[in-house]
């Protein structure tokens, strides 16, 4: 079984149509509607999940991109998670602009075959990523909707080390468990409360410093093409039909991001593709067999006031 936590913020429409596509009997699913969302939004969703008894709204709160609310609605969604069932065994977050590229029996099959290991890209900050080290070297404030720069310098928590990847993940119960109670994780969950975009390390950083159990890859099992936004900021392409090709040959179980006012025509191939042998039957093969995944240059930038 999966447990699903998924982030909503717009695009009720298109949101149903990824829903729909993620559901098999006996999956739990959590949605977050951001709170800025506003209530005609939330109202239209919780309805539609009114079909679904495996499906839950979890009490919303904004979350701000760039600030520790991100992390603190997926703590909360993972507690709620782990409280509700013990029967599932596997973790996947998705935002409403993400869609399958795997069936769900697919993904059983494939997880079936990697029990306890977690799916999640990360990097020694530091040593890779020495550019975006002020995220965690300076205190950060989130406060009325906005991130402060404070200009006040730390240090790192002795014996840890940062490090840094993407949201995403596909993780065990187990990483779940431990993350949300394990005392090892309380100082970098204090720590991080005042990092920059803690959602592409808090996680990571909590993995590799601190849980012990079953192998990590590091793969997230997206396909985003990154794109440069301004100066140092990349964001992920919007896939279009253009795309087809691509996306319905990729060995990844989700793809990032859509949008249906840009392209809806995407969500029909994608449909009909998750009924082919290709996306529906899983055939474990030696690791080699797989691509090596897109190296994530990581690099986001965010202008914030001072």
């Amino acid at each position: 079984m999966i447990a699903y936590f998924l982030l909503v913020h717009r695009f009720p429409e298109q949101f149903k149509r990824m829903f729909k596509a993620i559901h098999a009997p006996g999956n739990r699913y959590l949605v977050h509607i951001d709170k800025s969302s506003g209530k005609a939004l939330a109202a239209d969703i919780a309805e539609f999940l009114k079909s679904y008894p495996e499906a839950e709204i979890l009490p919303s709160r904004r979350a701000l991109w760039g600030g520790f609310s991100l992390v603190d609605a997926e703590l909360r969604g993972m507690q709620h998670l782990l409280d509700g069932s013990t029967e599932w065994q596997h973790y996947i977050n998705l935002s409403g602009q993400d869609f399958p590229l795997k069936s769900q029996g697919y993904i059983r099959d494939f997880l079936a075959a990697h029990p306890g290991t977690q799916f999640i890209r990360y990097a020694d900050q530091l040593l890779v990523r020495p550019d975006t080290m002020n995220r965690v070297q300076s205190v950060f404030l989130e406060l009325f909707g906005k991130i402060w720069r404070t200009g006040i310098r730390r240090k790192l928590p002795a014996g840890m080390t940062p490090y840094i990847g993407t949201q995403w993940k596909v993780v065990s119960r187990a990483f779940c468990e431990h993350v949300c109670s394990d005392p090892s994780v309380a100082r970098i969950k204090r720590f991080y409360r005042r990092s920059l975009i803690a959602d592409e390390g808090f996680f990571q950083t909590a993995l590799m410093n601190t849980f012990p159990r079953g192998p990590v890859v590091n793969d997230d099992m997206r396909l985003i093409d990154w794109v440069p936004d301004g100066l140092i900021k990349l964001r992920p392409r919007t896939f279009v039909s253009r795309d087809a090709s691509e996306l319905t040959l990729s060995n990844d179980l989700f793809a990032r991001k859509f949008d249906c006012q840009e392209d809806s025509a995407i969500f029909d191939v994608l449909e009909r593709h998750l009924t082919t042998r290709r996306a529906s039957t899983y055939v474990a093969a030696p690791a080699r067999a797989r691509p090596a995944p897109r190296p994530h240059p990581q690099a986001r930038g965010l202008a914030v006031p001072v």
